[in-house]
């Protein structure tokens, strides 16, 4: 069983912790030592899973352009050095190239420094097989050996060689654009179009020059530079002031698209040239116009927060399946696979928080390859004299919305959420009114007619933190608060919640 200290730095399928001093309240705990005994108990792990010593494998590290990645790559390189294992030492990169190296280079496993779209003083580290990501007992499983000391033996022959992969990746989506546009100009299918990038000043600015090489005029873009400290705006798809920044920085430019990434480009977003954001719910839904293509009957599987006009839109406009399962990317990729191995055709596997897997790329989440099938799609709908706006215009949108995070405050939240989630699934199934759904399959969602709210909620129990997210959706003006007026009459006479 983990103890205290090292339990801190599971999160899901990552480890994560603080690894910069300065922020009150938030001590350093990513130390050098914690690194490298996390790094030592990955190598165990691995050679494990792949049946090699460590003198035999090959190793690939990458980091995102956090302040604290250059020191924490450092151990990490060395620490594997030391046991004897070939480390390719790929310095800048998006976490998505990581995984490829297993693919392309013939990796054993792959190391990404990252903490996502997390505060400056965060970082963490992802790992990668040529299977993918790991799952949270794998992480488990690797805070063990470094809680134990459950380490090979050391050996002189490791190496550290340093390996521009990033420079591959990007010819890999250059490669991909001028096969799949086909345009007249092979080359350059991308002369004519205008579009800006928005990097956060996270890795993902390589992404810029892919499509200056392509023909597009990029000129617009911003924060392509890296820098750790964020200064812009957090990178992020989700958040509303940088998707306001790159919606702003299209309209300037008098672009035809803009594309935002999160840090580390395992998600994107895009909007269209009058600025209108597409993400969250239009996201799923072009993704699906564009996974759906050739997959006749296809099945979607989202997380479980998605609107009902985006079941409609996928299941009625599409002709495809939509299957909403539990919040957490892995946990959606994870279904998706299990679903296809089962038989069930299944081409996307996408969360609303921009994290989007193709079956065809390795059910992988690639912000950079999502949104280079969207810039695809619009190369191709020019020639009709159409937008990728056209595609998604019979979505219907919510006309309000809202997300409470009510906090747990008892110490074991666990129990305490399912408590409230199991009894107000009972309450719910005999109200009058309520309408529980039956393709649900995380927390409790209950949809409302016209006179009742006209929308839905849907309370489930985080996937990591004492949290109950509440959310909100009505097809009305003033819908929300009459839903949020039902909910709460049953919360409050809950016990466990800080209402």
């Amino acid at each position: 069983m983990l103890n205290d200290f090292y339990k801190q730095f599971k999160s899901g399928t990552d480890i994560r912790g603080v690894a910069v001093e300065g922020v009150e309240g938030e001590p350093l705990n990513m130390t050098d030592e914690a690194v490298e005994t996390m790094a030592a108990g990955f190598i165990t792990w691995l050679c494990e899973k792949v049946g090699k010593k460590a003198c035999d494998l090959t190793v690939s590290v990458g980091r995102d352009s956090r302040i604290s990645g250059e020191r924490i790559a450092d151990i990490v390189t060395s620490t594997l050095c030391d046991f004897g294992v070939r480390v390719l030492d790929c310095c800048y990169a998006s976490t998505p190239s990581m995984f490829m190296t297993t693919v392309e280079l013939n990796c054993d496993g792959a190391v990404q420094i990252t903490a996502s779209h997390h505060p400056f003083n965060r970082n963490g580290l992802k790992f990668f097989t040529r299977g993918g990501g790991l799952e949270g007992k794998d992480i488990e499983a690797i805070l063990l050996n470094a809680q134990n000391e459950n380490f090979p033996e050391m050996s002189d022959g490791g190496s550290i060689e340093e390996y521009d992969y990033m420079s591959k990746y990007a010819f890999n989506l250059c490669r991909q654009i001028k096969r799949e546009v086909n345009a007249d100009n092979y080359d350059k299918p991308l002369e004519g179009f205008k579009i800006c990038v928005d990097a956060g000043n996270g890795v993902g600015g390589f992404y810029a020059d892919v499509l200056k090489e392509l023909g597009a005029d990029t000129t617009g873009s911003r924060y392509l530079d890296p820098d750790g400290m964020f200064p812009n705006h957090v990178p992020n798809p989700e958040s509303p002031v940088a998707m306001k920044a790159i919606s702003e920085a299209v309209v300037e430019a008098g672009a035809d698209l803009g594309v935002i990434f999160d840090t580390d480009v395992d998600r994107g977003a895009v909007v269209d040239s009058k600025g209108n954001e597409i993400n969250r719910n239009r996201l799923v839904a072009l993704a699906s116009v564009i996974a759906l293509e050739g997959v006749e009957g296809g099945t979607i599987v989202t997380d479980s927060i998605t609107s009902d006009g985006l079941k409609t839109f996928i299941e009625e406009d599409l002709g495809g399946k939509h299957y909403r399962y539990r919040r957490g990317y892995k946990n959606v990729i994870d279904k998706a696979i299990e679903l296809n191995a089962q038989g069930v055709e299944c081409p996307l596997a996408i969360e609303t928080s921009g994290h989007a897997a193709m079956k065809e790329n390795y059910f992988l989440d690639d912000g950079a390859y999502l949104c280079t099938k969207i810039i695809i799609k619009a190369a191709q709908l020019r020639r009709e004299g159409k937008t990728i706006s056209d595609l998604i215009t019979n979505l219907k949108q919510a006309k309000e919305e809202k997300e409470i995070r009510i906090k747990i405050t008892q110490s074991d939240f666990r129990a305490c959420g399912e408590k409230v989630i199991a009894d107000l699934l009972k309450f719910a199934e005999n109200e009058e009114g309520w309408k529980v759904a039956d393709d649900n399959r995380e927390g409790v969602r209950v949809s409302f007619d016209k006179e009742n709210g006209d929308g839905w909620f849907l309370l489930r129990l985080s996937v990591h933190d004492p949290i109950m997210p509440l959310n909100i959706e009505s097809n009305s003006e003033g819908g929300v608060k009459i839903i949020e007026e039902k909910i709460m009459s049953f919360l409050e006479k809950t016990e466990g919640l800080a209402l």
